[in-house]
């Protein structure tokens, strides 16, 4: 059986409504004011964007500079060395005892040879032993160069036979160096040698048949 006439809605139908839902009053006056504010400072707020966009690309280029290498550093200087650590001291020989020396003296030679650093001034030479003196030729203080060596006649005096050792067995000199880095004072064992020439001369100089 078909029906006469339009279909009536069901209940709890609604018709459609096409129109915009109400805005909130209190968005609308927000929207409102700020399209005013536009309107009224549009070269400022335009202003405003293009100078954050050109501080935001500024800071992008800094950040991906290129960078320029380190310079290169420069060379430490070379440090001076201990006196001590530059300065040799050997035993050469015998010699003759100068004229005007005291009874029982005798004489050697030692080579003092300065390796490296700067100059280095011998500013006094002296032994252990309670019953010799000694003085130098050239006589202290003298001064040798890096790369250069001198030849030092050292002549000792037996001032008490009882203070010296008959059988020295690694006699050394007392030396006090000096250069531009420090002053020290350096035992200098001259080896056997050395060591034999000092306990014969001894024995001679402190022997009752010496001359």
């Amino acid at each position: 059986m078909s029906g006469i006439g339009p279909l009536e809605p069901g209940e709890g139908t609604r018709a459609r409504d096409n129109t915009p839902p109400p805005v909130p009053r209190s968005a609308g006056r927000a929207r409102m004011f700020l399209a005013a504010w536009y309107d009224r400072n549009r070269r400022t707020a335009l202003t405003l964007v293009a100078l954050a966009v050109l501080l935001g690309g500024a800071g992008a280029l800094f950040a991906t500079r290129p960078r320029p290498a380190p310079p290169p550093s420069a060379p430490r200087p070379a440090q001076v060395p201990y006196p001590a650590q530059a300065v040799a001291v050997t035993f050469l020989d015998g010699r003759r005892t100068p004229a005007g020396a005291p009874p029982r003296s005798f004489s050697f030679a030692v080579l003092v040879s300065v390796e490296s650093g700067p100059p280095v001034t011998v500013t006094r030479v002296t032994q252990p032993y309670a019953g010799l003196s000694l003085r130098t030729d050239p006589v202290v203080p003298f001064r040798t160069k890096a790369g250069s060596a001198r030849k030092i006649t050292i002549t000792m005096h037996v001032t008490h036979c009882r203070g010296v050792p008959m059988n020295a067995g690694l006699p050394f000199l007392d030396v006090t160096l000096r250069n531009t880095r420090a002053i020290q004072i350096h035992g200098f064992i001259l080896g056997s040698r050395y060591a034999r020439h000092l306990s014969r001369a001894l024995k001679v100089a402190c022997s009752n048949s010496a001359p």
